[in-house]
């Protein structure tokens, strides 16, 4: 089963494990290799696009809200082949960014622009993980 969007109680989870300071977020993304834009009826490209051209997309419009809310993108780059993990996993790019805080990691992501850009994303990825990760080792997950 394809992981895309978090759902309701990963998100409280998410708030609720009261982490200060700076989160940073870990994206492993597995694109197709043609978007689906089926979720969105009607916000289709006019021809087919692939999967790396929607997740483009998608980057280009999220990138700038990110940073007006505090955020940056620290690393977004190609993926391939595991060194140490499954033969059976690959995953196509990743992306590491920076929030100030977790509150403010989950009102960028409920900023209706945000939101409105999603589709870009669910249509470019077949599989996805976003782990989030913090500075201190103090906390037990």
């Amino acid at each position: 089963m394809p992981h895309i969007t978090p759902t309701e109680a990963r998100a409280r989870a998410l708030l609720t494990r009261n982490r200060e300071g700076p989160v940073f977020m870990l994206n492993l993304l597995r694109v197709r290799t043609f978007a689906d834009d089926r979720h969105a009826p009607g916000r289709a490209p006019a021809k087919p696009v692939t999967g790396r051209e929607a997740y483009a997309r998608y980057e280009a419009g999220i990138t700038p809200l990110l940073e007006a809310s505090g955020g940056e993108v620290l690393f977004s780059g190609a993926g391939g082949a595991w060194f140490i993990g499954p033969d059976s996993e690959r995953w196509d790019h990743a992306l590491l960014a920076r929030q100030a805080s977790v509150a403010g990691f989950l009102a960028f992501a409920q900023d209706p622009r945000a939101r409105e850009l999603g589709h870009h994303r669910t249509a470019a990825l077949a599989d996805s993980r976003l782990l989030p990760l913090a500075e201190s080792q103090a906390e037990n997950t």
